[in-house]
């Protein structure tokens, strides 16, 4: 999952662009960068390790003029976590300067770039987006947008990307359409961003959500609607609504806020905690879900959980050793809220395990009396091809354990999942049209093969979260 803003026809734009990726950190905090177009159509880069406000100085703006650029928050999927990955990629390219900015994952990636070296591609980089780049350049198309349509229709899965080529900015979702990207309007110019949260920091205008499929290109003379890509089974990601989008975003149609409460409404609805004296949530982003099964249930709703803002968001850190370790210092809770009480602990999804566990013996350690932990999603028993970092179902618990095995690990009192129709009774528009692979098992895509014949592992090796 990553973070993709773009922005054309403003004056100073890197600098909205900086805001942009300030708004969408969340959605990556390994590296970040941004690609500037000045008037002449010179580019200029700036592309690190870190977070955004650690990355973009006041210098380092100053030296991205222009009033076309692009950037991206990265969390890694397909690539190590080192600079090389950082996006977007820059090239130089026969029609001018290309960067690309992407955001998903590409599930035939090895394959094509094992063709690609095979016939004399070097690559710079680990990430399945250099891919698409070598695939644009060796293209025998003529024109440049044909070259990208030849790219598109080889590569499979997910990519919401934000591209510029000369001094056009290019915006395009693929045809199942995984990963929300939307265009904006501030002043004359417009905006492409991966969440409509990132619109609000700048005071840019929502234009609408674009479609699975469709991609547009923005210039001095507006914007060109090409023709859609080949149809497929629109399949949006249900798990951007579960966790990775902000809450105050609108995705696929509707407000993720208002989803997250339903959620937690579904959840009291189907397992209620008879006798608990309080509920709370593991902050932040399972809060909304928290507050509708207050609503629901009746069940008091209280902040038994600090969560320390200055640590990132474990489930997306880029490696298993740093996950464990911003665990320990994420959470504190409340001792005089939990003590000898009941508690109901409400968190948006169950990945690997241990992240849980160690927070569940905290809670013990603070004096609650009985914990019913329950968790707002479906039991997650395989990984994701199309953007979220559960490469194997070996890092799973799900995969491999029963509830009550998971419910005995985690030395909880009670443990209940939302179930999958569940999760569709909340989020509206119902089944139809969603990716739910990682619970269900229904792949839209073919899957790697490499990735066939993994096995989930023990309980004793399951990774964090």
């Amino acid at each position: 999952m990553c973070g993709v803003f773009g922005v054309r026809g403003i004056p100073e734009a890197a600098q909205l662009v900086y805001l942009g990726l300030y708004a969408l950190q969340h959605r990556g905090q390994e590296s970040a960068g941004i690609v500037s177009v000045d008037a002449s159509g010179q580019t200029h880069t700036q592309r690190h390790m870190g977070l955004v406000q650690e990355i973009f100085s006041p210098e380092r703006l100053i030296n991205l003029p222009g009033d076309l650029a692009i950037g991206h928050t990265r969390y890694s999927t397909t690539g190590s976590s080192a600079i090389s990955n950082a996006q977007p990629c820059l090239v130089n390219y026969h029609a001018g300067p290309l960067a690309l900015a992407h955001n998903g994952n590409l599930t035939n990636a090895a394959e094509l770039r094992e063709d690609l070296v095979r016939t004399g591609s070097i690559f710079q980089s680990t990430s399945d987006s250099e891919v698409l780049v070598h695939l644009i350049a060796r293209s025998e198309a003529r024109r440049p947008e044909d070259q990208v349509l030849d790219a598109l229709e080889r590569v499979e899965g997910a990519y919401s990307l934000v591209m510029t080529i000369g001094r056009a900015l290019y915006a395009v979702v693929d045809p199942r359409g995984f990963r929300p990207l939307f265009l904006g309007r501030l002043g004359d110019g417009f905006i492409v961003a991966s969440e409509t949260c990132a619109f609000d920091i700048i005071g840019a205008t929502v234009v609408r959500e674009l479609e699975p499929g469709e991609w547009l290109r923005i210039d001095d003379d507006g914007i060109f609607e090409f023709p859609r890509l080949a149809e497929r089974p629109h399949r949006r990601c249900v798990f951007e609504l579960i966790y990775f989008s902000r809450p105050d975003s609108v995705i696929f149609g509707q407000s993720v806020d208002r989803a997250r409460r339903d959620l937690g409404r579904r959840l009291a609805v189907e397992h209620p905690a008879p006798g608990a004296d309080c509920v709370f949530s593991v902050p932040d982003s399972a809060n909304a879900m928290a507050l509708g099964y207050a609503e629901e249930s009746g069940v008091k709703l209280e902040h038994g959980l600090i969560r320390n803002h200055y640590v990132g968001r474990t489930f997306i850190s880029p490696g298993q050793s740093t996950r464990t370790e911003k665990a320990r210092i994420k959470f504190n809770p409340v001792k005089d809220v939990v003590v000898g009480k009941s508690v109901v602990i409400v968190d948006d999804s169950l990945v690997r395990g241990t992240t849980s566990r160690s927070l569940i013996r905290m809670i013990r350690q603070a004096g609650a009396r009985k914990i019913h932990l329950r968790i707002a999603s479906p039991p997650i028993t395989g990984p994701c091809y199309y953007g979220i970092d559960t490469p194997t179902r070996a890092e799973l618990i799900a995969a491999s354990h029963s509830v009550g095995e998971i419910q005995a690990h985690l030395e909880v009192d009670s443990l209940g999942y939302l179930s999958l129709d569940g999760v569709y009774e909340a989020v509206s528009g119902g089944r139809s049209g969603f990716c739910d692979a990682c619970f269900s098992g229904d792949y839209p895509t073919q899957i790697p093969e490499r990735d066939r014949a993994h096995e989930p592992s023990e309980i004793s090796v399951v990774g964090a979260r």
